[in-house]
């Protein structure tokens, strides 16, 4: 059959996305070249590439290494490891499958994720010789918690245990204990040896004991869920203007089907409306499935922007609070209270990590207490959203119950989620009181602000906000200076100074700040504050223009030199642990509102500069 042919036949074939993951050196790449090279789909100049590849970088003799179809960056070839998720494409007269090639080493844990929150099923590679090893039980844990449906044992490497009933079974019944323990219902063990084809396309005469299906045959006949049957579901990625009068909603189906005529209701507002038009990727349109990316305009002006979930049948759930299972993708550890930007569906909202209720350890399958996350741990958490989105359980759905988080700072993703429980919407409610901020502003005749110096220890952030104080209560401003040492010495005595500790210290400064706020007051805080994120954080909690940070810049030497209290001294002889400047990190503020080089400025200079700041922000009257 030629290429066209081929083609042709495919046509409205059904596709299965699935993924091979496992621990490093199970055989993952070598198992899909052998599916690609035995069900036709490797021309004859790439097997000849792979031939020449084989003598230089391959692992099986004379024989061409099939793993290195699969390997396309150099690193991988060199190193004879996986390293990014490699997609293939390839099909039989009886189903079309995309394939991905998860990475096994612990520290590509991210990538694996990646390519299990697209698939329908895992193929889970265990070598016959090792068994189930630490990273084999986290993946097998991350593709249950990401909701990948179905699940293949495939026990590797057969041929070097001498095609061995009785080990395969012995891996068999241990996995059965590990998938109950993660809820893995729909799962098949099968024998193979990927770099010989046993029972990978074919069966094996030296496998006859196993009377179950090759791999191949089983992809070919597992059960597909259909995303089809359901309710409707169109996550909006933008608006675009058909004409003069008409706005067009667009994004791809995530479920259900959609039809001109039919009745939608947003997930926000609750508002209902009939589609007018559908245009599809074909141009105009009856209907349309899930799957398919179309752009949907109705009878009626609607207020719609990207992040709003069109819909119809049972409602959109809307939340600002969820329990989540979460991977932690990033170098930098998890604390809680410190804010990321969470994305769920196309809505983009920031969120904190409010409490980690149990992290999972993946040798045991137990659950613990845990103060943080590490690179590539599991946990349960819990979630605080600034403002309500569309939302629903990941198993019910992975569009809309499937999130990352994003690091405010650099813009990387640091975690993967997906929602297990959900809260609703409507929290707990401030009670609404006569008398509000304003009216006491206008009592004390000022603008409440919160006036945030951050900078090292010794700096003279005290000092600096001491002479601001002072001028204020001399003019008659009702103002109060919030120090850093005195919240330790009261509130927040039972934190100590490790980077957990630290995010919570400055998390409660901000509230105790922002209540003083709404008493009217103008608020002088200072605390060190080292990291970025939680400034940032501190600042959501203020409208705009209330927060003003000031970066008292002094360099550590300076600082050093000065040691008012003796700190520094004490932390370059190690006895004090985690000390910002010396064995902790200090970000400097990228954009402050005011920011205070003190070597050649006097303290009475600063203050001064500070009033001026307040007054020419209409804090303090002109």
């Amino acid at each position: 059959m030629d290429r066209q042919d081929f083609l042709s036949s495919q046509a409205g074939v059904e596709t299965l996305r699935f993924m091979t993951c496992g621990s490093v050196d199970d055989g993952k790449s070598t198992l899909i070249g052998r599916l690609l090279h035995e069900s036709g789909q490797i021309f004859e100049d790439h097997m000849a590439r792979v031939a020449a590849l084989s003598v230089r970088h391959g692992t099986t003799g004379d024989e061409p290494d099939l793993a290195l179809l699969l390997d396309g960056l150099e690193d991988e070839r060199a190193q004879g490891i996986t390293i990014d998720v490699a997609w293939r494409y390839f099909g039989t007269p009886r189903r079309r499958f995309i394939v991905a090639d998860a990475p096994g080493h612990a520290q590509y844990t991210r990538n694996m994720a990646t390519a299990a929150a697209a698939s329908d099923l895992a193929v889970l590679l265990v070598d016959a010789r090792a068994g189930l090893l630490e990273q084999t039980r986290r993946h097998a844990a991350i593709a249950a918690l990401m909701g990948v449906g179905r699940l293949v044992l495939a026990v590797n490497k057969m041929d070097l245990v001498g095609f061995d009933e009785a080990r395969f079974g012995a891996i068999a019944t241990e996995f059965a204990a590990l998938a109950h323990s993660l809820g893995i219902g729909l799962y098949s063990a099968i024998p193979l040896s990927a770099r010989f084809g046993d029972n990978v396309t074919r069966p094996s005469g030296r496998l006859a004991w196993f009377h179950g299906p090759t791999l191949l045959g089983h992809l070919e006949t597992v059960t597909i869920p259909s995303l089809a049957q359901g309710p409707f579901r169109l996550p909006v990625q933008g608006v675009v203007r058909l004409d003069e009068a008409t706005r067009g909603y667009q994004g791809t189906i995530a479920r259900g089907r959609v039809a001109v005529g039919e009745t939608v209701r947003l997930a926000r507002s609750g508002r209902e409306a009939r589609v007018a038009r559908l245009i599809g990727m074909e141009g105009e349109a009856g209907e349309a499935a899930a799957g398919e990316a179309v752009t949907l305009a109705f009878d009626r002006q609607l207020d719609i922007a990207r992040g709003e979930v069109i819909g119809a049948g049972e409602a959109v759930p809307m939340a600002a609070r969820c329990e989540a299972d979460l991977v932690w993708l990033s170098e930098a550890d998890l604390f809680p209270g410190r804010s990321y930007l969470l994305r769920i569906g196309t809505a983009t909202v920031p969120a904190s990590v409010m409490r980690i209720r149990d992290r999972l350890d993946p040798e045991t399958m137990t659950h613990a207490p845990a103060d943080t996350l590490t690179m590539n741990d599991i946990a349960r958490v819990s979630l605080q959203l600034t403002a309500p989105v569309p939302m629903q359980r990941y198993h019910d759905s992975r569009d809309l119950g499937g999130f990352i988080l994003i690091d405010r700072q650099d813009g990387a993703t640091v975690a993967a989620g997906m929602v297990a429980e959900m809260q609703a919407a409507t929290e707990v409610t401030r009670h609404a009181t006569a008398v509000d901020r304003a009216a006491r502003a206008a009592l004390m005749a000022q603008q409440p602000a919160l006036v945030w110096f951050t900078g090292l220890s010794g700096a003279g952030k005290s000092t600096i906000a001491d002479l601001v104080e002072q001028r204020l209560h001399a003019q008659g401003r009702h103002v109060f200076l919030l120090d850093g040492d005195a919240l330790r010495t009261g509130l927040n005595r039972d934190l100590g100074f490790g980077e957990g500790d630290r995010v919570e210290n400055i998390r409660r400064a901000a509230e105790v700040g922002r209540l003083m706020c709404e008493a009217g007051l103008i608020v002088l805080a200072c605390f060190i504050s080292p990291y970025r994120a939680d400034r940032a954080t501190a600042r959501e909690r203020f409208e705009d223009g209330m927060f003003i940070e000031v970066f008292v810049d002094t360099p550590v030497d300076e600082c050093s030199r000065r040691d008012p209290k003796g700190l520094y001294r004490r932390a370059y002889a190690g006895e004090i642990r985690n000390f910002t400047g010396v064995s902790a990190p200090y970000e400097p503020p990228e954009a402050p509102e005011l920011r205070l080089e003190t070597l050649n400025r006097t303290p009475e200079q600063a203050a001064d500069a500070v009033v001026a700041m307040l007054r020419a922000r209409g804090i303090i009257p002109g």
